[in-house]
């Protein structure tokens, strides 16, 4: 199965993919984790894309491509993945089926998590306390709101048009809205 999860920042991606993984046993794919992970090894790539990523900016769709196109072409995900944090602009979407098309592997389904801009901030403050990220603040947040309703929303709008969307409540314990995804999914229920 080959899922891309999209949602705002604080919409529970992360989170909901990580228990996707458990329950299904696909390799998780996040752009966010591969970018953290080259800034902090210092990576040349790290380093170019810090400055921007602290700002609540979008890495570039160039870079961003060229580090979903190497992860997609690993072994690990021919039997499928769940895709987080990516596609982020039509562009990227665009892209991602081209190199989606060159493997002969489709996206087969995007779920929406939906979740009241209230609650993604209650979210991120926690979050913030809770791991320390830099990209936590209240003033990064706005931008990437601002962001996110401007590059991002429209991807949504993207995978509606050729019916591979979903949208489900992201409200809840997470158990409920993995229950949630699994119904979409169809594969039964987490309990």
């Amino acid at each position: 199965m080959r899922i891309v999860l999209l949602g705002a920042p604080g919409s529970g991606k992360g989170t909901q993919a990580t228990l996707l993984v458990e329950r299904l046993g696909l390799p998780h794919i996040s752009t966010g984790v591969l970018l953290r992970d080259a800034i902090k090894r210092g990576t040349k790539l790290g380093l170019a894309v810090r400055e921007i990523t602290e700002k609540g900016e979008l890495v570039p769709d160039d870079v961003m491509s060229d580090l979903v196109r190497e992860r997609l072409g690993r072994d690990d995900v021919a039997g499928g993945f769940i895709l987080d944090g990516y596609p982020r602009t039509l562009e990227q979407a665009e892209v991602l089926d081209a190199i989606l098309e060159d493997l002969g592997r489709p996206v087969e389904v995007a779920i929406l998590i939906d979740v009241d801009t209230d609650q993604i901030i209650k979210r991120i403050e926690l979050r913030a306390q809770e791991e320390g990220r830099s990209d936590d603040t209240v003033e990064v947040l706005r931008n990437r709101m601002r962001v996110y309703q401007e590059k991002t929303a429209p991807v949504a709008d993207y995978y509606a048009s050729r019916g591979l969307l979903t949208q489900v409540m992201g409200t809840g314990s997470r158990e409920e809205v993995l229950e949630r995804i699994l119904s979409v999914l169809q594969v039964g229920t987490a309990s």
